[in-house]
């Protein structure tokens, strides 16, 4: 459950703070075989029916989060096989992002609807008389499902006067708006990597702890170690993520303490991305194009162009704030290498395409970061503060749903105040595929869409560390705060086509 600090929450960041100890200490690394029985000690199972287990999935875990893929169930392989491949000081790690423990996965069932205590055993008998394929009788006075008949239509949950009948449906599946999840000859979920755009929406749903993203902790603090210079760049929704002691004029010491050269906001880039995505919107809409979709989301941009092909060409142009800020660090410090920080793991496999992997050297989530400071020991309380580099109110507020739209839609009241603007903005996956569908048949024609994979907006992806709710007040009150309000004020006077 989300904004609830869970055993599996627990244990997720345990084995990021390991492998980041494990990174900065060196030596030999042979010895990750070992950190499972530090992270569990004991002979007892806290969680599951045996220690051995519990600790087995932990040392899957551990290796997805150095990079390194699954080790097959059915052969003998040790936790520490293929690490020397993983001491790099770059990107590490092969498709897919986003994998499944086949082991600590439940099997739950994909969707079935069940009968529940609550049956009062009416006399009206709806459920029965709904039902289109006669899958519900009357046993010893309540209802009662025929699975085998049941066509999952759900009309007798509707009709049941006392709510007695429950919708049971698989939480990653539930979460997935691609419906990439399916179920293997075991009945375990798996991941159909055709249809995944690596939202994290499974990972984070999961309640067994089943479903994890590789990592690249390891190879970035290698980077560190070697006198890299190595720059965070870290994502709006940063605020409040690592706890009330790390306020925004913090951020700089305390990624400076983990070996970071400085942080720079990727606000600045927003601003950038909005007055590129303005002036597109004013050029192409309606004269080119019927509409503009915003780019800054990879999970909702890659779901458009997989799923409504004909629409791609809508979906703007514009480099994404990620981008945008990576290339003005790169253009400030020469040969230095770019760490995006943010609440994403799309990111991830963004960062890994062909026209963007020289821009983006490094990209972790604000959970795996705060492994680094765990490992670490950083204490929070005494770092020193120095002002970030200014972005807008209009680049602050990308974190959130509408975000994004509303900072296009004032950028362009400022280049053409005549211009009226209309435009939509939707959350989580599913809500972006009804919304493109719409557009599909012409109705949002002249509006610009703004979409985001995950329902909140990027305060509320698969990386973060807190409540979405108290997210969303974080980033509202930094945005308050900002001296500028619009996009077109942003003080970095560079032109975009230097950044090409």
């Amino acid at each position: 459950m989300r904004g609830i600090y869970s055993s599996v929450t627990d244990i997720r960041r345990k084995v990021f703070t390991e492998v980041a100890r494990l990174a900065y200490e060196g030596g030999d690394y042979s010895r990750i075989d070992e950190l499972p029985y530090k992270i569990l000690p004991g002979e007892t199972a806290s969680y599951r029916e045996s220690i051995f287990l519990e600790r087995a999935i932990i040392g899957e875990r551990i290796r997805l989060a150095m990079g390194l893929p699954l080790r097959p169930a059915d052969k003998h392989a040790l936790l520490s096989d293929g690490v020397e491949d993983s001491v790099v000081a770059e990107k590490f790690f092969e498709p897919p992002l986003i994998n499944i423990i086949s082991f600590a996965c439940h099997a739950c069932p994909d969707k079935m609807f069940h009968v529940t205590d609550s049956c009062q055993c009416c006399l009206e008998q709806s459920c029965k008389e709904v039902c289109p394929k006669g899958a519900i009788s009357i046993v010893h006075g309540r209802s009662y499902i025929d699975q085998s008949k049941c066509v999952k239509c759900g009309r007798c949950k509707d009709v049941c006067p006392y709510g007695a009948i429950l919708k049971m449906e698989r939480p990653c599946a539930k979460a997935c708006g691609m419906n990439a999840i399916t179920s293997d000859e075991h009945g375990h979920a798996k991941i159909d990597p055709e249809k995944c755009v690596s939202c994290g929406m499974c990972l984070v749903n999961c309640p067994f702890g089943a479903i994890a993203d590789k990592g690249q902790i390891f190879q970035l603090i290698q980077s560190i170690k070697q006198g890299d210079q190595v720059i965070a760049i870290v994502a709006p929704a940063f605020v409040g993520q690592f706890g009330p002691a790390v306020t925004p004029e913090k951020l700089n010491s305390a990624f400076q303490a983990l070996g970071f050269d400085h942080v720079a906001e990727v606000a600045v880039g927003a601003d950038l991305c909005t007055i590129e995505e303005a002036k597109d919107f004013l050029r192409a809409v309606p004269a080119e194009q019927p509409f503009m979709a915003t780019s800054c989301c990879p999970s909702w941009s890659v779901m458009a162009k997989k799923l409504f092909p004909k629409l791609a060409p809508y979906i703007s142009m514009a480099l994404t704030p990620m981008v945008l800020t990576a290339r003005l660090q790169k253009k400030k410090h020469k040969g230095c290498k770019i760490c995006f920080i943010g609440p994403c793991a799309a990111k991830k496999l963004e960062a890994s395409r062909r026209t963007i992997r020289s821009d983006v050297d490094f990209v972790l989530t604000f959970e795996e970061v705060m492994g680094m400071f765990e490992a670490k020991n950083v204490d929070f309380d005494s770092l020193t503060e120095t002002p970030l580099e200014e972005a807008t109110e209009a680049g602050r507020g990308f974190a959130v749903t509408g975000g994004v739209a509303q900072a296009v839609v004032d950028a362009v009241k400022r280049i053409d105040p005549s211009r009226e603007m209309k435009v939509v903005s939707t959350q989580g996956l599913n809500e972006c595929r009804k919304m493109l569908q719409v557009a599909a048949a012409g109705k949002y024609d002249g509006y610009l869409l703004e979409g985001m994979a995950c329902p909140g907006g990027c305060v509320a992806g698969a990386g973060t560390l807190q409540p979405v709710n108290k997210s969303q007040a974080a980033v509202n009150k930094y945005k308050k705060e900002a001296p500028l309000q619009n996009a077109c004020d942003s003080p970095y006077e560079i032109t975009l086509s230097i950044l090409d």
